[in-house]
């Protein structure tokens, strides 16, 4: 949020009111000092590191909000959401780092600053440490996970969440398959989606979609933000001084930020990012080597693998590149199965000659794993393109179905793996495809514009 904002700055600063109105707006945020009497910090390295965390604090919502997101119960006064944010010395990237709050970790010995009180050193999910001691406990915990010095730290929680995304008109979420948890109450058919402030807050706090749990979740959130990059850069908000107060006021009031991050820092940034994109973000998550290490009195906890970790926050402290660089390629629709894992027998329906080559030819440019040896199909006057499909792989068919728009689907138990494509007359072309973005590289890292839609 406060990457757009800068970038938002850098417009209204070429118009000679930047530096106005970004006083002006400044004046509304909620500073706090989370780096207060810390000592021994890590060294810093080329970049600047921001700490963003999501709270679940829910006091500003109203009681029809709560009951229609599903934001009843009380709130554990804990970090739902925890991202290290690096921005490179040149301001040409963002590297931004998710950390699963169920991480395993260990609280150092410290006294109370408020009671006085001593705390022995103890094992803790990392979600825990602001709920122990505030910013200020858990950018010391981060850090001493990480080896990163923290120089900012952000914190938004659910009510500023929702206010920010519906300042910005909605955030746009595609997804390859429905998505539905009872916990949350997000309901999504397949498709594209323009999600309110509420829907996203349900989109990033699922964790029941799928048997991924929180590391789904955190690559749902690593994909809204993207969204939100995209979205805020891409429309007309930068461009007008009237939508831009409004939002950027909304964005400045929804944010907790230390002292240290003012007007001139975000002057600063603004010009440095010019041009910033989602191209110019990339995301990855803490490589982990249990996402269940059992811990008595705990729980089931997320333990890191150090080595691999350690690699990467090395990159992140060395100002190098995570995800790796692909040549652009053209669009695609997004599906549940990617096309290369699909196996297709592809059959003439037609009395066209050269039909079923034509059909095998374009499904195989596609991705799609065809025999390269179409026949002729029983039928030779079929009107409609159909796909027969055994029901046990279902989701493989669907996502044929979306290269092949109009074709009629048809279950046929005991088919087996293999689709079976008969084109009808009314064959026309073959869709562009491709799975949810996959994760490449050492560090499973991917830039942000293979996570928004296409």
């Amino acid at each position: 949020m406060r990457m757009a904002t800068g970038l938002s700055v850098l417009v209204l600063g070429a118009g000679g009111i930047g530096h106005a109105v970004v006083t002006n707006l400044e004046n509304g945020i909620d500073r706090i000092d989370p780096f207060k009497d810390m000592k021994n910090r890590p060294r810093a390295g080329s970049g600047t590191n921001l700490l963003l965390v999501g709270t679940d604090g829910r006091d500003r919502i109203s009681r029809v909000e709560k009951q229609r997101y599903r934001l009843g119960g009380a709130p554990c006064h804990c970090t739902d959401t925890i991202m290290l944010v690096h921005l490179s010395a040149d301001r040409h990237r963002a590297s931004i780092v998710s950390l699963p709050r169920d991480s395993y970790t260990e609280l150092p010995e410290r006294r109370d600053r408020t009671t006085g009180d001593e705390h022995a050193a103890h094992a803790v999910k990392l979600n825990a440490a602001y709920a122990e001691g505030g910013p200020n406990l858990t950018v010391r915990t981060v850090e001493h996970m990480t080896g990163i010095k923290v120089d900012h730290y952000l914190e938004v929680d659910f009510a500023n969440f929702m206010k920010t995304v519906d300042a910005l008109g909605g955030v746009q979420i595609c997804t390859a398959r429905p998505m539905r948890d009872s916990y949350t109450g997000l309901d999504l058919a397949a498709g594209t989606h323009r999600l309110n402030g509420g829907q996203a807050l349900q989109y990033v706090r699922s964790r029941h979609v799928d048997g991924a749990a929180d590391m789904g979740r955190m690559q749902r959130q690593q994909r809204f933000l993207a969204s939100l990059i995209d979205r805020t850069t891409s429309s007309g908000v930068l461009l007008n001084p009237v939508k831009f107060r409004d939002v950027a006021s909304t964005m400045l009031n929804s944010v907790r930020a230390d002292r240290g991050f003012g007007t001139e820092q975000m002057l600063e940034l603004g010009e440095a990012m010019r041009g910033f994109t989602p191209a110019s973000s990339e995301f990855a998550s803490v490589p982990v080597s249990n996402v269940s290490y059992p811990v008595k009195g705990i729980g089931s906890t997320v333990k890191w693998d150090v080595r691999k970790a350690r690699k990467l926050f090395d990159a992140l402290r060395e100002d190098r590149p995570l995800a790796v660089r692909r040549p652009v390629q053209a669009r695609a629709k997004t599906v549940d199965v990617a096309p290369q894992r699909i196996r297709v027998q592809v059959y003439n329906g037609t009395p066209r000659d050269g039909l079923g080559r034509t059909a095998d030819d374009a499904l195989h440019a596609t991705g799609f794993r065809t025999t390269r040896l179409p026949l002729n199909g029983p039928p030779r006057n079929l009107k409609h393109t159909l796909i027969e499909y055994d029901p046990r792989w279902d989701r493989s068919a669907r996502s044929l179905a979306v290269a092949l728009p109009g074709a009629e689907l048809r279950a046929v138990k005991g088919q087996g793996a293999m689709m079976k494509v008969t084109t009808g007359t009314d064959f026309g072309t073959v869709e562009r495809v491709r799975a949810e973005a996959p994760h490449h590289g050492e560090f499973g890292a991917i830039t942000g514009d293979q996570e928004v839609c296409s």
